[in-house]
């Protein structure tokens, strides 16, 4: 490509963007493993519910039709799971954040975002011009509701996770309303693994109209393949989303795969009870400090090794972490270790152990 041409790329994209932790079969290619623990994406171990690939199996039937672009069976069936609430769909949350950014944000405008925490809040915003604001939570990782306030003012939206990725760290509803109650603009809360913690932000919907709460098919539910995120939104919101959003974006297999996992709740609490002995697990018997949380995963203390150094020797040994290093507002001293199947997870903690 011609010197001149390039140079039209806009900066954003010429710097580092979204961190993937290495592929299963690179690990298990340059070790020499027939099978390695995943742990590194924070995903279901236990494969689909059977309700999500039945739907799936009946849905390839009108796979030659574009799909609802309203997505009004799962909206319906999410109604149907959480109670009268206004939803809209996106491929992932991330597309669900997208499409809100977009929907608000100017370029020069301002988006707060509470960190450390998932890079792609910023990586979102910067792309559709916006001035992001980093806003420092405690040194325990929680929220400094008071310096939030602060620092976001004037924000057109602001983001903040809970449980918070990568920490694990919860944020009470309480302070959750306290933030929302004093923004001026907008605030996405992240609720992505929500279900494994005992809290509930829901209700929260019916007294905020700056709110936004999303959610994911990805985590609980274990159609991570599927890539599809939803969110609790304000009324207001609605038909602006749609007339912002790509027009088909979510897929009619994920659609229809959505929908059937949201009947399986069985599935839903087998899910959270595994990750809970596991997380327990965790915290008792690894020799390396493991952070509090309510997520999924754990995110664990490495010092005096670098999270890239633990990562690459857990690596050598057939077991996948996420290095945190690449979280804004992080120091490098971290890993993040989701659970995964009992074996995975055996094999994590007889390998992270022999390191310390």
């Amino acid at each position: 490509m011609p010197q001149s041409v390039k140079s039209l790329v806009r900066e954003i994209y010429q710097q580092e963007g979204y961190v993937y932790a290495r592929s299963p079969e690179e690990i298990a290619k340059t070790y020499g493993f027939t099978q390695v623990a995943r742990l590194a994406s924070n995903e279901n171990p236990f494969g689909p519910s059977p309700k999500a690939v039945a739907a799936v199996q009946e849905a390839t039937r009108t796979m030659h039709r574009y799909p609802d672009t309203g997505s009004g069976d799962l909206v319906h069936a999410l109604n149907e799971y959480h109670g009268d609430f206004e939803f809209v769909t996106g491929v992932g949350m991330d597309g669900v954040i997208e499409t809100c950014i977009r929907v608000l944000v100017n370029p020069g405008e301002k988006v707060a975002i509470s960190v450390p925490t998932f890079s792609f809040y910023g990586l979102a915003a910067k792309a559709q011009g916006a001035e992001v604001i980093n806003i420092p939570r405690r040194n325990d990782f929680s929220v400094d509701v008071d310096a939030f306030i602060t620092a976001a003012k004037g924000a057109k939206i602001s983001f903040l996770c809970s449980p918070n990725n990568p920490t694990g760290t919860l944020t009470s509803p309480e302070d959750i309303e306290r933030i929302a109650d004093a923004l001026e603009g907008v605030l996405f809360l992240d609720n992505a693994y929500v279900e494994f913690s005992d809290l509930d932000y829901r209700d929260l919907m019916h007294r905020h109209e700056n709110l936004i709460i999303g959610r994911t098919m990805s985590k609980v539910f274990g159609l991570a393949g599927c890539r599809i995120g939803y969110a609790f939104i304000p009324s207001w919101l609605k038909p602006i989303y749609a007339t912002a959003a790509t027009p088909f974006t979510v897929n009619t297999l994920s659609l229809a795969a959505a929908t059937g996992a949201l009947t399986d709740q069985e599935y839903v609490e087998r899910s959270i009870s595994h990750v809970r002995s596991w997380i327990q697990k965790f915290r008792t018997t690894c020799k390396m400090p493991v952070l509090p949380g309510g997520a999924n995963f754990v995110m664990i203390d490495t010092a005096p090794k670098t999270g890239d150094e633990c990562a690459k020797a857990l690596a050598e040994r057939g077991v996948i972490v996420r290095s945190c290093r690449s979280f804004p507002g992080l120091a490098d001293h971290y890993i993040r270790v989701c659970v995964g199947e009992d074996w995975e997870c055996e094999q994590f903690l007889t390998e992270i152990n022999r390191l310390c």
